[in-house]
């Protein structure tokens, strides 16, 4: 069975009849009279491209999400001059920028700092694991909506954004590449409990906006060990080492296992054939995304862009180790292979693996986990991705941009290992290429980066800047199925001119 632009039965227990209502009733083309109004003022707010080289300057975007929430202070915000108790045994290491200290655990990212901007003065007021709160508009998070993919005060992921706006200049068609696709499996579908968590989902957008999820075709090499109170999970872990072989397929739309040219063909027929009696089916809602989905997978599958892009292995035995033979350098290699190709939008997800609470959520064993699961293997990836894309030359057309929900508590847990907890009155964020500028800090933090002490920065200000670089005004409304309007991004947002090239 095709399961077309995002598994939503599996991950939310199926299409509820509004979810079928919201993606079918959709207007692809054309706007409301609301909807020109907002545009216009947009366009009246921002400035033209003419004047500010940095609108539109991003052709694609590539969005690393670090679920879990990495530490500042082990990362871009050293303090090493604060007490042991909250700078921990990590020490700060130069970077190609005089005072941009980083983690030693990062040697590689070190060297490309001169190509990024940090902003440590991130700051927002939910310690949770909102991903929908850091990569949506939504005004607000609580623990009930990061818990419920479905929760309808949810606004579409920043990638869903990016694809509504597409489809509209493209007048509703879906064109022989994708918008939005996303690595390196569905989002929560491998830890070892429930429920699923919300973030990268169309919301009231419907269904069909929801991202293009992967497969990870491959296993991991190395044993870790990761517990918590009442839980513990031991096994291969691919974020720490993966085989050889490994890649990555559409789970959405690839043939099953033995489904050759004809057969497809004879089964493409057959659709056709039903279709045909069927005809009154596509005046309705469901009918009409039916249709989008079933389009969009027959197109995908004419055309061998995307899966050609998906399979690493065609690249260097060189170029692969110099990203990582782990699962997430893997996936920035497929995520740069993907913008070359014509992708939009690739998010790159470093998710919970075999256990929930997982990924960068150091609560317990903090210490161990960032020197042996997390910091060599983000410090490769991530460098390597820096790295060959301005090799390439292509860079300063593609914006990066390395996000999590929020920081981690200053004061490290007395217990083994260490721990540190969910912290969002201070935290970074990275940025580079697609008309960020090279090589600058933006914002600081107290002596013990608990606080911010100039230019705090909302995740939403994030969001704006990113909209901003890819062309996208962020002072526009999106429209919901049911014609209800809503702001791109909350009120108070601003686009980072500092952060710009």
């Amino acid at each position: 069975m095709l399961r077309v632009l995002g598994n939503r039965k599996r991950l939310c227990n199926g299409l509820s009849r509004r979810d079928l209502l919201h993606a079918g009733g959709l207007a692809f083309g054309g706007m409301s009279l609301a909807g020109l109004a907002a545009a216009n003022q947009a366009s009246a707010q921002e400035t033209p491209q003419s004047i500010d080289p940095t609108f539109g300057r991003a052709k694609n975007c590539i969005l690393l999400f670090l679920y879990g929430s990495p530490s500042q202070i082990e990362t871009f915000d050293m303090k090493p001059a604060a007490p042991a108790e909250i700078r921990g045994t990590i020490q700060a290491i130069p970077s190609a920028v005089p005072g941009m200290d980083v983690a030693e655990l990062l040697p590689q990212t070190a060297k490309i700092m001169d190509r990024v901007t940090v902003i440590r003065s991130v700051t927002h007021p939910y310690p949770l694991h909102g991903v929908a709160f850091a990569a949506t508009g939504v005004s607000n998070i609580d623990v009930g909506m990061e818990l419920n993919p479905r929760d309808e005060r949810h606004h579409p992921y920043f990638g869903s954004c990016v694809e509504y706006f597409d489809r509209r200049e493209r007048n509703g068609r879906s064109g022989d590449s994708l918008s939005n696709i996303a690595l390196p499996f569905p989002f929560s579908s491998k830890r070892t409990d429930q429920p699923f968590r919300a973030g990268p989902y169309g919301a009231f957008l419907g269904a069909s906006f929801d991202p293009v999820w992967t497969e990870f075709i491959g296993h991991g090499t190395e044993q870790a060990r990761k517990a918590r109170p009442g839980f513990l999970w031991e096994g291969p872990e691919p974020y720490v080492a993966c085989n050889a072989d490994a890649h990555f397929r559409l789970a959405a739309v690839d043939p099953q296992p033995g489904l050759t040219v004809d057969r497809w063909d004879r089964r493409r027929s057959l659709v056709q054939q039903f279709d045909d009696a069927r005809r009154s089916l596509s005046d309705s809602p469901f009918g009409a995304t039916y249709s989008t989905f079933q389009k969009t997978a027959f197109g995908l599958l004419g055309s061998t862009r995307v899966r050609d892009a998906l399979d690493v292995r065609h690249e260097t035995e060189a170029m692969r180790d110099s990203y990582g033979r782990t699962l997430f350098g893997q996936s920035c290699l497929a995520a740069r292979r993907l913008v070359e190709s014509g992708t939009r939008l690739v998010s790159v997800f470093w998710d919970e693996y075999g256990l929930a609470g997982d990924a960068w959520d150091t609560h317990y064993d903090h210490f161990p986990r960032m020197k042996d699961q997390l910091c060599p293997q983000f410090d490769k990836a991530f460098a390597g991705l820096i790295r060959d894309l301005d090799d390439r030359g292509i860079l300063d057309e593609t914006l990066v941009a390395v996000l999590s929900e929020h920081g981690r508590t200053p004061r490290i847990q007395d217990i083994p290992g260490g721990g540190r907890d969910h912290w969002s009155q201070a935290y970074s964020v990275v940025l580079a290429g697609g008309g960020i500028g090279r090589g600058q800090v933006i914002g600081a933090t107290d002596a013990i980066a608990a606080q911010v002490t100039a230019r705090p920065v909302s995740p939403k200000s994030i969001l704006a800047t990113m909209y901003h670089c890819l062309g996208i005004h962020p002072w526009q409304e999106i429209e919901a199925a049911n014609g209800s309007r809503f702001p791109l991004v909350p009120e108070g947002a601003e686009i980072l001119r500092d952060a710009l090239a």
